[in-house]
């Protein structure tokens, strides 16, 4: 039985949807490089989850060195690869764009050669609603996305376009999955709700860039981590949006569901909004329904229930890890 290799385990979506694999008995071997571009502590609290397994295994190693990617390929029977290692985050791209472009497009690029020189044919690769910058909601994946805002979106656009070519030239089967705003518990800290629970439990002002009136579709976890399971199925090449569907949820409204959550009032404080960003983000999931038999199942306010039970349950681990990027 081979392995699934999933690329960034140690990342939100990534440990997710290798404890689903573990859970089902499936062998995973998990990489990542561990990098600072968050806490690593959060890293190191998911890959501590899943080295309970005994049908896990794991290697740091940097994806934008091939050389390390081969021996991966030449040591295991990959089943398929579940590409979910990325540098993410629309801001931090803006301050440096080369590591987004050797994580992102060299990364992907090391794996499809892999993938066509050791005959796996099949993988999944997270994308991003971030391509839907400048264009009007709800999005669907037939929008031209040719004018990204950001490198971080340029450099997610640019792997889609790599993972078509081999696709095309050497007939790898590869589904392309665009998540909207995945939040949960363990989630990533340099994103909006880790960040405003914290604050609200630490009762420190929460930052707002803009007025609060910027809505995104929120997607729990779980149901990304099903969703890109799903797409584990051969489908040739396509690009499928995994979204919540729903009418896009503001900031402020978060904020106002947190508050009731947590039991505490927070104290906002607006500043100007980024350039980069995007005023609303919301997904056409017709397509996921179709081609996968998908839909989100978690609403708002059980996945953000969720979400602060697992923050005052691990509540030192969630005061502890530093907000500030690398």
């Amino acid at each position: 039985m081979g392995y699934y290799l999933v690329t960034g385990a140690a990342g939100f979506i990534g440990w997710r949807v290798s404890e689903f694999l573990l859970r089902d008995g499936e062998k995973v071997l998990g990489v990542d490089n561990l990098n600072a571009a968050y806490d690593v502590k959060l890293k190191e609290w998911r890959l501590s989850q899943l080295k309970r397994f005994d049908t896990f295994k794991f290697y740091k190693l940097d994806l934008a060195n091939f050389e390390a990617v081969r021996l991966l390929f030449e040591n295991y029977q990959i089943k398929a690869v579940i590409h979910l290692a990325a540098r993410a985050g629309v801001r931090a791209s803006l301050i440096d764009p080369w590591a987004y472009v050797e994580s992102n497009v060299k990364a992907t690029l090391n794996l499809l050669e892999a993938m066509k020189d050791f005959q796996v044919n099949k993988m999944v690769l997270a994308s991003t609603s971030s391509l839907y910058a400048g264009l009007n909601p709800p999005f669907d994946e037939e929008l031209k996305v040719n004018k990204p805002l950001s490198p971080y979106a340029a450099t997610k656009g640019s792997a889609e376009l790599l993972a078509y070519t081999y696709h095309h030239l050497y007939g790898l089967d590869i589904t392309v999955t665009r998540y909207f705003t995945v939040y949960g518990p363990a989630g990533r800290p340099d994103m909006s709700i880790f960040r405003f629970i914290k604050w609200i439990y630490e009762e420190k002002p929460i930052v707002v860039y803009g007025d609060g009136t910027q809505a995104r579709d929120f997607t729990y976890i779980d149901d990304i981590a099903k969703g890109t399971l799903l797409a584990l199925k051969p489908l040739g090449y396509e690009i499928i949006n995994l979204g919540g569907g729903r009418n896009p949820i503001s900031i402020n409204q978060i904020i106002s569901l947190l508050e009731g959550l947590l039991g505490k009032k927070a104290k906002v404080e607006y500043r100007p909004f980024h350039k980069a960003d995007m005023k609303v983000t919301w997904a056409e999931i017709g397509k996921a329904k179709r081609l996968l038999g998908w839909e989100p199942e978690v609403s708002i306010e059980e996945g953000l229930k969720r979400t602060v039970d697992w923050s005052i349950e691990n509540i030192e681990l969630v005061k502890a890890v530093n907000l500030e990027t690398e």
